[in-house]
Order: C-alpha cells, then sequence, then structure tokens
C-alpha cells in the first residue's frame, strides 16, 4: 500500500507553531480527522519523534483553512489542539496566535487574492462560530513576512499581523458570564467565569497562596497547587455549562495579580495542564472583557478604570498589547498585533 501525502505548510503563528493544512484535504469524519491528526503530529511519544509536533502543547497545533460557506467571511478555520504523551485531539478550544498564521497561508494557497499593500482577510473559526478580521502587509500583492516588529515570547521580528477580533461574547457557551454572575465561589476560592473568545476561570494568586509572579516551571513543578487547580477548573467548567470537561482543554485556569514591572495586569496561563511560556491571545481576550466590568476578578485585583481602552498584560516572557474597541458603554471587539514565520512547505507522509 503507497504512503499518503499531503500538502503542508509548517509556520510559527504568534508564541505558537504547527502545520497548516487545507480542510479540503481531510476528512470530514471529525473521528477519522482525529486519527489523522495524531498520525502527522506524532501524538502518543514525549518527542512526538514520528512527527511534526514538538513535544510541547505550544507545538502541537494544527491549523486546518479551507473557503469560505457564508458571506460574512473569506475563509473558515477550524484549530485542534493535539496530545503529546496522550493520543488525543481537542476541537473545542480556538487558537489566536495560530491565527496569526491563516491569511498568510490563505493567500499563499490561493483561497485569497491579495491587494497591493494590505489584504484583509475575513475569517471564521469553526471552533467557536465568530468572525476575526486579519489585516496582512502585501507589497506587490505578496505576502510579506520581514518586519521589525518583535512579540514577546520569540526571538524573530516580523511584519505586523492585524487581528481584530469581533463579537467575542460566548464564544463556546453563548453568554459572557455563563455562570450569570461576574464571580462565583468554589470551594472557598473567588472565581470569575467568562467566556470571551474562549471560557476561562480567573483566580486571584493570592488565594492559592501564590504572588503570581513564579515561572511557569516553578507552578508546573508544584504538583499540590496544580492538582487543585484543575479541581477548581473541573467544576467551574460545570458551572459554566459545559459538563465534564476533564478531557477538555476549556475553560483555561489563568491567575492574575498586580504587574511585577509594567503593564496593567499580571497573568500566568495554563493550557490547562502547564503553564503558558507567554500568553494567549484568546487569553488575553478574555483578561481584556474581565476588567472591563465592575465586581470580577480581575477588575478587582487592579481596580481598573471603566472605558480603559489600551491594555498591557504582563506575562512571563513580556507583555502583549490589546486595544478594546467600545460602543454604547461595551466592548464591541478586540485588537492586537501578532507575527507569523513560515518555516517549510511540502508534503507531510501518512503511514
Amino acid at each position: 500500500m503507497a504512503e499518503q501525502t499531503i500538502p503542508c505548510m509548517l509556520m510559527r503563528g504568534g508564541t505558537s507553531k504547527g502545520p497548516y493544512l487545507r480542510l479540503t484535504d481531510m476528512p470530514d469524519d471529525r473521528d477519522q480527522l482525529a486519527e489523522l491528526l495524531m498520525k502527522i503530529m506524532g501524538a502518543g511519544h514525549e518527542l512526538q519523534i514520528d512527527g511534526l509536533g514538538g513535544g510541547n502543547s505550544l507545538t502541537s497545533k494544527v491549523a486546518l483553512v479551507g473557503p469560505s460557506r457564508s458571506q460574512d467571511a473569506d475563509v473558515e478555520y477550524l484549530f485542534a489542539q493535539v496530545g503529546t504523551t496522550k493520543k488525543s485531539v481537542d476541537f473545542s478550544p480556538n487558537c489566536g496566535n495560530m491565527l496569526a498564521g491563516v491569511a498568510p497561508f490563505a493567500i499563499e494557497s490561493g483561497l485569497v487574492y491579495a491587494q497591493d499593500g494590505k489584504t484583509t482577510v475575513r475569517i471564521k473559526n469553526l471552533n467557536t462560530n465568530k468572525v476575526i478580521h486579519s489585516t496582512v502587509h502585501t507589497p506587490g500583492k505578496r505576502v510579506q513576512y520581514q518586519g521589525d516588529v518583535t512579540i514577546s515570547g520569540t526571538n524573530s521580528a516580523g511584519s505586523p499581523i492585524e487581528l481584530t477580533f469581533l463579537d467575542v461574547a460566548g464564544a463556546k457557551t453563548g453568554k459572557l458570564f455563563p455562570t450569570g454572575n461576574v464571580k462565583d465561589v468554589i470551594d472557598g476560592v473567588s472565581v470569575t467565569c467568562i467566556d470571551a473568545a474562549t471560557p476561562v476561570m480567573i483566580i486571584h494568586g493570592d488565594s492559592l497562596g501564590k504572588t503570581g509572579h513564579e515561572t511557569p516551571s516553578e507552578l508546573d513543578a508544584d504538583e499540590i497547587f496544580m492538582q487543585r487547580l484543575e479541581e477548581l477548573r473541573r467544576k467551574a467548567g460545570l458551572l459554566m455549562g459545559m459538563g465534564d470537561v476533564s478531557n477538555m482543554v476549556i475553560p483555561k485556569p489563568i491567575l492574575v495579580s498586580v504587574p511585577k514591572e509594567e503593564g496593567i495586569i499580571c497573568a500566568r496561563y495554563f493550557v490547562p495542564d502547564r503553564c503558558h511560556k507567554a500568553l494567549a491571545v484568546t487569553g488575553s481576550i478574555a483578561i481584556v472583557n474581565a476588567l472591563c466590568i465592575q465586581g470580577t476578578v480581575a477588575q478587582e485585583v487592579v481596580n481598573c478604570a471603566l472605558g480603559t481602552s489600551e491594555f498591557k498584560l504582563e506575562h512571563p516572557t513580556g507583555y502583549i498589547d490589546l486595544t478594546a474597541n467600545w460602543l454604547d458603554g461595551q466592548v464591541q471587539s478586540v485588537s492586537l498585533v501578532r507575527t507569523a514565520k513560515p518555516i517549510f512547505s511540502g508534503l507531510v507522509y501518512i503511514n
């Protein structure tokens, strides 16, 4: 039997990395798709030795991109979080970092025709059914990757990719506050359960005996803390109407604290079984929305002035800057800048 090959482009998108594949090359059945992606990434081995994965949750991600079936978007994007040591695929979350590479990939693949100067691609995320606008620099109608923008968590500069997330409230649950409260108490711990771009559970670091400035490795090494965090996450999932989330990566836990250096708030974001070395785009958007609403855990930690538009969030390797776009006293969209870098384009072998 001949080996199967599939066209593939490996890219760094924001602070993540993974293959970008065409949806039209993939099976429609989700179980069959999951099996295929586990083979492509090498799930089930700590080094993902038989696949493209890098042995870390941030480098075991897949972006699947295809033509849009709706008039409000140019392309569709399905994100998959593939397990490393565990053979698993989770289609429930969106990934804003991998999203940074979707517009460049769509242009390179011929799904979208580039304009001279800048090209805005309307992307419908199939994980959340939300639309994001991505503006890419395309001088001479070609994607420009080189530039002088450096984002924390990467070591190479690139051309800015402007992402605007529209209608972020209720990405998975249909409600900004799925529990009906801006703050809940789970096992004596105050939490904010908010669904904006992605569902998260926000906790003040002090509530779990942490400063919130620990390194990711320090937090990962504290087994008692990590177990406690997971217990709270699962109970938050139930409160948010998501059922048993033990085999899902959402809701994501976020520890918040007063910033150590600069920025409006400090965050430690979990994915969820280990601490992110930076801060996910979708998690950042959830934090911004929480900061904009009176009475949330995040807003109480730093007493953020309502109506604030510019946000600098501190994370383990630097900062992420976001802009909240207000209308009639409510956040209508959130924008930020990412970069992307192509690594290779070719065929991935399936056997």
